[in-house]
């Protein structure tokens, strides 16, 4: 570990001390951006192929032109990002409950702040991407999306806060479905392999709904690391 370590910003919040941080890395000779949660590690810059696959795998499977996308989790920003390289994009709103999070990239702190908040097609919304599933007055309540990528638990079993666990239910994900356009797509990511009994409800809501294992070089380790990447499409 390089002893360049420069503390961007530190932030209370709801869920806990939130820290964004810079550090050189002499493993790949370049400089990465992390973010912890308390003690824990929630992201880095080190890994971001999983988080661009979320939103390229997910709007692959999308038909059509004109596209409006919901991102659920906007973190360092590269599934955002990497949805905007698709030209059929024609509005996305990325949705946080962290306003740190927002005004980190408000504030041009991190490598893709320039590129996704100078988009036209970008909408920073401050809020509860699991209340907006749930409440059906709330902001998102009229919109139909013809994509949903969501990143925000570490995976359907192991979620950041006790109230995301209603979404990975068949009542949560039919509320989510509800959100979508006729043959819309829901993507997400998980920090764990396929997970046979999730498969099993989401299946349900989203027949034909299937794991994509992305797998990436991990300078750390110097193996291979995996995460999973959930496709389901709707069907009217």
């Amino acid at each position: 570990m390089s002893s360049r370590l420069e503390e961007l910003d530190w932030q209370q919040t709801p869920m806990g001390e939130l820290t964004l941080r810079r550090r050189h890395d002499p493993l790949v000779d370049a400089e990465v951006y992390e973010v912890k949660l308390g003690d824990e590690y929630l992201m880095s810059s080190l890994f971001t192929l999983a988080e661009e696959e979320l939103a390229r795998l997910g709007l692959d499977a999308v038909t059509g032109e004109n596209l409006q996308v919901l991102v659920g989790g906007l973190g360092l920003g590269y599934t955002a990002v990497t949805a905007l390289d698709d030209a059929r994009v024609a509005s996305m709103t990325v949705v946080d409950a962290l306003p740190a999070v927002i005004d980190w990239h408000e504030r041009l702190l991190l490598p893709v702040s320039a590129r996704l908040v100078g988009d036209q097609r970008t909408h920073l919304a401050l809020g509860d991407f699991f209340a907006w599933m749930r409440d059906d007055a709330g902001p998102s309540a009229a919109a139909k999306y013809d994509a949903i990528l969501l990143d925000v638990d570490h995976s359907p079993r192991h979620q950041l806060d006790p109230s995301h666990a209603d979404l990975y239910t068949v009542e949560g994900l039919r509320r989510l479905r509800a959100h979508l356009t006729e043959n819309g797509v829901f993507a997400l990511w998980s920090d764990d392999p396929p997970d046979d009994e999730f498969m099993a409800v989401l299946g349900t809501v989203f027949p034909g709904a299937r794991p994509q294992v992305v797998r990436f070089d991990n300078p750390l380790t110097g193996g291979i690391s995996a995460n999973t990447v959930y496709v389901a499409v709707a069907e009217r």
